[in-house]
């Protein structure tokens, strides 16, 4: 999740039990849309139909699941809306709920010292997350919650048009991909999602529980890093 103090077990680790299944044939249309537009010669996704502005004016006042009873404010994104590199994460966490950004708590902190450390910065990149409101107790996201949130990020994706996508955690992952592998079998490489290319990596709320995989996280990193210049030279 883009949470700043979550202690729900091994976020990292991805999504559990027969919801994997069910993410799975809900985000076969995303990974099927994209995969149509690369055998048309499409590169990337195609040109913006929508605005950001447009799509978060399309998601209003959000009520299309039970998580809009519960939230504080939607997270709907934040950073560059013309970036190279866009990082997509779970959902929003506490400190994300309270002040309606993501990625602002501890786990966000952690996010800004390792994009510093490949010569980025939260706003050359734009971030934002599966879900745009915060499960309560910051459970795992339900099929149907994710069915609600999932053509928005498919138009955020649309609008901003990045070469490049860094998901953190297993679940943004699974979501994008269309998989139930678990983010230590995807990591430490990129993965085609349509003319855009995916790079898993562990969640920094994960990391921030199990420092000793940061060494891994450094190594996607870096990989992100020579792509980027690759693209963006």
């Amino acid at each position: 999740m883009g949470q700043g103090g979550r202690h729900a077990p091994a976020k990292g680790a991805g999504v559990s039990g027969r919801a994997r299944s069910e993410l799975a044939h809900l985000v076969a249309g995303l990974g099927g849309y994209l995969a149509f537009l690369e055998a048309a010669g499409v590169q990337g996704v195609p040109p913006r139909r929508r605005t950001l502005e447009q799509v978060r004016a399309d998601l209003g006042d959000c009520t299309r699941c039970r998580l809009a009873q519960g939230r504080t404010h939607l997270v709907f994104g934040v950073g560059n809306p013309r970036a190279l590199v866009m990082l997509v994460g779970e959902a929003p966490g506490r400190e994300e709920d309270l002040r309606g950004e993501p990625f602002v708590g501890a786990a966000g902190q952690l996010l800004d010292r390792m994009l510093g450390a490949i010569g980025l910065s939260r706003g050359e990149v734009y971030i934002a997350n599966v879900l745009k409101c915060r499960p309560p107790g910051n459970r795992d996201p339900l099929p149907d919650e994710i069915a609600s949130c999932r053509p928005f990020l498919l138009q955020q994706i649309e609008a901003i048009r990045p070469r490049l996508i860094l998901t953190l955690g297993g679940f943004a992952a699974q979501v994008l991909l269309g998989t139930s592998e678990r983010i230590t079998r995807l990591r430490g490489r990129f993965h085609a999602l349509g003319g855009i290319r995916v790079l898993p990596t562990y969640h920094p709320a994960f990391l921030l529980r199990n420092p000793a995989r940061k060494r891994e996280a450094w190594e996607d990193l870096q990989g992100l890093q020579r792509e980027y210049l690759r693209v963006a030279g």
